[in-house]
């Protein structure tokens, strides 16, 4: 489901945060307690798309509105 166009930042900030805890708790402990030990196919590389992405956004719109 898609956000609507008056509040796509706000809703995606909420669930970016809780991707970048989940990744925190998974660098520190080496799993997320709340999750299956291992991740499927398409969530480990929905994972790696995620970080990607978010190192592109971070190149191109890294100093905007700062």
């Amino acid at each position: 489901m898609s956000n609507m166009s008056y509040c796509r930042y706000e809703n995606t900030l909420s669930d970016l945060r809780d991707c970048y805890n989940a990744l925190q708790e998974e660098a520190e402990d080496g799993y997320q307690e709340d999750a299956p030990e291992e991740l499927s196919e398409y969530e480990a590389r929905a994972k790696k798309q995620l970080i990607d992405l978010c190192a592109t956004i971070t190149a191109e719109f890294g100093e905007e509105d700062q």
